[in-house]
C-alpha cells in the first residue's frame, strides 16, 4: 500500500523484536479497503487518520502544537515515557527524536488498524534495534510484565505517562486504557517502594523461617480441596463492628477466614475463623500479642507467609502452616516443589487468591471497607484502631459511599482495592460484598446480611467444609528437607576476580571506559544468573545495574561503589548458604 511505505519492513522487524505484538497484529481482523482510505492528507497538508464520521483526528489542530511538552523531561537519559495512543505517530516520533537513545519509550495502541497506520509512516527499525522503542500488547497481563522492567527508570530517573488527546476522539477505549496504565504504574510504585525498603527484611525473615517451614508442613496438597465450600473473608474495616455480632449468631455453614491481626477484633464477638493468615513482615505484628486471647486462638490454624517475622510464628499458640510467596526465596527454585502464591500487598487480596487456588465455591467479603469515616480506620481490637486518623489532602482522597456519605481513602487502600477487583474479574465463582458503607468494590455486588443469606453466601455443599478442614489438618505433616548446594565459594572467587580486574582498569580510568563498562556488565550478568540468591540480592542487583547502566563516565569513586556492593553481595550469599544449604540427606538441588 503506497499510503503505508514502511509497513512491510516494520512488521518484518517486529517478528523478531516483539513477537508478542506481531502475533497480536496477525490475529487481528482488518478491512484492507478501509485501511487504504483511512489515511489521507488533511487541510494542513499533513498525513491524518479519518474517523468514521469523516473528519480527521487532526482537523481541529495541527500536531506540532500538541506535543511540545512531551520532551520537557528531567533526567531524560535515565527515564522512560509511556504513551497511550499512537495516532499516525506524531507524538511518538517527537519523543523518539528529541530524547537520548537510553530513554525508553513504551507505546500502547488498542486499535490495531491505527497501529498499522503508524507503522506504515515511519521506519522504526533503528529504534527496535537499540531497544529504545517497545510497543505494548493491549492486555493487562502483558502490560504488567512490561511495567516490571522499568525498575531502573523508576529508581534512577522518572516515568512519564502521556495520553494522546487526538486519539480520544476515536473511542472511549483510549481513556479506559489511560486509567489502566495509570493504575498499573501506581501499583508498580508501591511495589518498588516496598521492595527497595523492605526486601532485605522479608527475605531475611524467610531465611530464618526456612527450617521451621520444612517441619510445619506444606499447602501443596490443598489445591482444589475446597470445592463446594462457601467462604467468608473477615476484614478489620470499621463495618466489622456492625456485622460481626450477627455473623457470630448465625455462622451458617461457611468457611470463615481472616488476617491474624483481625483476631483481637473478632474475640469480643466470639467469631472464630476456621483459619487465619499472617502476611505482614514488619515487627509491628508482634504487638497483636498484647491484645490476643491466646487460649481462645489456640485451635485456630495460622497460615503464615514465610516472610513474616519468625517471632510472630514462634509465639502463635495454635497450629501453623507455611505459605511461600512470589518475590522471595521460592520464586525461582521451589515452583516445582511447593505452592508459591503471588500474594499481593493486602491480606484480603491474598486470601482471595489463596481460596481461589483451593477451589472455593464462593466468597463473601465482610469488613472490607478500604476506607473510613471520621477518624476511625479499623474495627476496635485491631492494632491500627487506637490512633485517630486526620484527613490529609496530600495523601488521602475524599469519596462518597453508596449512601452518599463522605468517606476517606488512601493510595495504598485504593491500590489494594484495584488488585482485589482485578482478581474478582478472574474468579470463576461469585464474590459478594457485605456492604457497610465503604468504597464500592467493582465486581462484588453489595449485599445486606439477609440478602447474603438468601444468595447462599453462608452455605456449603454437604460435607465439603469438613473434608477441607480435615485435609488442612493433614497438611501439617513435615516435608522432606529441600537442600541446596552451598555456592558462596564460587561467588567469592568470581567477584574477587572481577574486583582485581577493575582495580587495574581504574588506574587509567579515562583510557579504559569501554572495558570498565564491559566488566561491570559481566559482573551484573553473573549476579543475576543464580535464582537461589537473586531474591535476597534485589537491592544489590539494582545498585549494580545502576552503576553499570546509568553512568556516562566512570571515575575512581565508582570503584569504591563496586567494592561496597560486592561486599554486601558476598555477606548475603554466605547467609543464604548458612540457612538453606546442607539440610537433609538427599541429593542437593
Amino acid at each position: 500500500m503506497t499510503a503505508y511505505p514502511h509497513l512491510k519492513e516494520n512488521i518484518t522487524a517486529l517478528q523478531s523484536a516483539n513477537p508478542a505484538l506481531h502475533a497480536w497484529l496477525s490475529a487481528s481482523a482488518f478491512d484492507e479497503e478501509s485501511l487504504k482510505t483511512s489515511v489521507f492528507v488533511n487541510q494542513w497538508g499533513l498525513i491524518d487518520w479519518r474517523m468514521p464520521c469523516g473528519n480527521g483526528i487532526f482537523d481541529a489542530v495541527a500536531p506540532t502544537r500538541l506535543y511540545r511538552e512531551w520532551v520537557d523531561l528531567e533526567k531524560p537519559e535515565l527515564s522512560a515515557t509511556v504513551i497511550v495512543g499512537t495516532n499516525i505517530g506524531y507524538g511518538l516520533n517527537h519523543v523518539l527524536v528529541n530524547t537520548p537513545d537510553s530513554h525508553k519509550v513504551l507505546v500502547l495502541e488498542p486499535n490495531p488498524a491505527l497501529l498499522l497506520a503508524c507503522l506504515g509512516q515511519t521506519d522504526y527499525r533503528p529504534f527496535f534495534a537499540n531497544k529504545k522503542l517497545h510497543f505494548v500488547v493491549p492486555t493487562d497481563e502483558y502490560l504488567m510484565e512490561v511495567v516490571k522492567n522499568l525498575d531502573l527508570q523508576y529508581v534512577y530517573g522518572k516515568i512519564y505517562l502521556r495520553a494522546d488527546v487526538p486519539s480520544r476522539q476515536i473511542g472511549p477505549e483510549y481513556a479506559q486504557w489511560m486509567d489502566t496504565v495509570k493504575n498499573r504504574l501506581e501499583n508498580f510504585s508501591v511495589e518498588m517502594v516496598t521492595l527497595r525498603l523492605r526486601q532485605d527484611v522479608m527475605v531475611g525473615n524467610e531465611l530464618k523461617n526456612y527450617r521451621r517451614a520444612q517441619t510445619d508442613g506444606s499447602l501443596k496438597g490443598l489445591k482444589d480441596s475446597a470445592s463446594g465450600v462457601g467462604a467468608v473473608i473477615l476484614g478489620a474495616g470499621p463495618s466489622l463492628a456492625k456485622f460481626a455480632p450477627e455473623l457470630a449468631k448465625n455462622r451458617g455453614y461457611a468457611l470463615y477466614t481472616s488476617a491474624l491481626q483481625t483476631l483481637p477484633a473478632l474475640r469480643p464477638y466470639d467469631l472464630k475463623p476456621d483459619f487465619c493468615l499472617a502476611l505482614d513482615y514488619d515487627d509491628s505484628m508482634l504487638t497483636l500479642y498484647n491484645r490476643l486471647d491466646m487460649e481462645w486462638a489456640k485451635d485456630i490454624p495460622l497460615i503464615y507467609s514465610t516472610k513474616v517475622n519468625p517471632e510472630v510464628v514462634r509465639r502463635y499458640p495454635g497450629p501453623t502452616l507455611p505459605l511461600w510467596t512470589m518475590g522471595g526465596l521460592a520464586t525461582f527454585v521451589l515452583q516445582d516443589r511447593e505452592f508459591v502464591l503471588d500474594a499481593g500487598g493486602n491480606v484480603s487480596v491474598t486470601l482471595v487468591r489463596l481460596l481461589r487456588w483451593m477451589g472455593i465455591g464462593s466468597i463473601l467479603l465482610a469488613g472490607q471497607d478500604f476506607s473510613w469515616k471520621g477518624d476511625t480506620t479499623h474495627a476496635q481490637g485491631h492494632h491500627n484502631a487506637a490512633a485517630p486518623m486526620q484527613f490529609n489532602p496530600q495523601t488521602h482522597q475524599l469519596l462518597k459511599n453508596l449512601w452518599g456519605e463522605d468517606i476517606y481513602s488512601s493510595v495504598q487502600y485504593l491500590t489494594s482495592k484495584r488488585d482485589l477487583e482485578n482478581d474478582i474479574k478472574k474468579a470463576p465463582f461469585r464474590i459478594f460484598n457485605l456492604y457497610g458503607g465503604g468504597v464500592i468494590i467493582e465486581g462484588a455486588p453489595p449485599l445486606t446480611l439477609d440478602e447474603a443469606v438468601s444468595e447462599g453466601c453462608l452455605s456449603s455443599a454437604p460435607g465439603s467444609k469438613e473434608r477441607f478442614l480435615d485435609r488442612l489438618a493433614k497438611a501439617r505433616t513435615p516435608t522432606q528437607d529441600i537442600c541446596f548446594e552451598p555456592r558462596s565459594h564460587i561467588w567469592t572467587s568470581s567477584l574477587r576476580s572481577v574486583e582485581k580486574r577493575l582495580q587495574k582498569l581504574f588506574k587509567h580510568n579515562q583510557d579504559n571506559q569501554v572495558d570498565i563498562h564491559n566488566m561491570l556488565e559481566q559482573a551484573l550478568f553473573f549476579v543475576r544468573q543464580d535464582p537461589l540468591y537473586l531474591p535476597y540480592l534485589f537491592n544489590e542487583t539494582l545498585d549494580l545495574a545502576g552503576l553499570t547502566r546509568t553512568r556516562r563516565n566512570y571515575d575512581p569513586k565508582d570503584m569504591m561503589e563496586f567494592k561496597r556492593i560486592g561486599k554486601n553481595i558476598l555477606a548475603k550469599v554466605r547467609e543464604v548458604d548458612r540457612c538453606v544449604a546442607g539440610l537433609g540427606s538427599h541429593r542437593a538441588a
